[in-house]
């Protein structure tokens, strides 16, 4: 008969510090801390920050025309480009505010179908092979016909049907400030907009490139006129969560091949 002997306080003691170790990493790996610190409270807004200052800001670098001389004319009142003879609204230089306007009405339908079918047969024989083809027999088992040793068929039949049925309506108005001015005047313009109900943060953003010419005499611009537009509609909060598959889950659908 044999007796186990029982764990040390002191052994327990660190396999317990172990096991709560392993817990708080696992926790803070998958984000869990912070979210067990905001319960019962409505998801934080973010700080109204320079957007040039953000760790993910990159500056936009694109190809720029030759540099032009400024044409004046003398004895002239009116500005070059101006839409008002006092003073041009317009957004011009950074710092400056612009309302960007989106109004998008996508629809796209596209279905295909893709049938495909092949069949191959091949005969193969050896009537004659230097009087040899009669010891054939005494090779193999069964009775040999030498005009027909080898018969090979194959078959092979693929069909794949697709079907996408898209459609987009989103009709948003923000304010965008002129982060950047480009060497041809060309503007870098960049918008952030939260706005939260009870324990739901709706975020709209947008980015992009404008030109001067392109903007209104409202000081207001389509989201078509936006070069390398960035737009990001969505939210964060307790329906969102709810919404989202468990980090669980959503590591087994990465790791598992089937």
């Amino acid at each position: 008969m044999t007796t186990t002997k029982p764990h040390s306080p002191k052994r327990n003691r660190a396999l317990l510090l172990a096991c709560t170790a392993l817990a708080a990493l696992s926790l803070s790996a998958c984000g869990a801390g912070e979210r067990l610190s905001q319960v019962g409270k409505a998801p934080g807004l973010s700080g109204i920050d320079n957007p040039t200052h953000s760790s993910n800001y990159t500056p936009v670098s694109m190809p720029m025309p030759e540099m032009r001389p400024q044409v004046r004319q003398a004895n002239s009142l009116w500005s070059m480009g101006s839409r008002a003879f006092f003073k041009d609204q317009r957004a011009s230089q950074v710092g400056d505010l612009i309302t960007v306007i989106i109004e998008i009405a996508d629809n796209a339908q596209l279905s295909n179908t893709t049938a495909r079918t092949r069949a191959n047969t091949e005969d193969a024989g050896l009537t004659g092979l230097f009087g040899l083809e009669a010891e054939l027999g005494k090779v193999l088992p069964d009775a040999v016909n030498p005009g027909n040793l080898l018969g090979l068929e194959s078959g092979s039949s693929s069909t794949g049907t697709g079907t996408i049925n898209r459609r987009e309506a989103i009709n948003l108005r923000v304010a965008a400030v002129v982060a950047q001015k480009l060497p041809n005047g060309n503007m870098v313009v960049y918008g952030k907009q939260e706005v939260r109900v009870n324990f739901e943060v709706r975020e709209l953003i947008v980015g992009g490139i404008i030109r001067p010419e392109d903007i209104s005499s409202t000081n207001t611009i389509d989201y078509d006129r936006l070069a390398e537009a960035r737009i990001a509609y969505g939210g964060r909060g307790h329906i969102t969560d709810v919404q989202q598959p468990r980090y669980g889950q959503q590591v087994m659908d990465i790791i598992m091949p089937f």
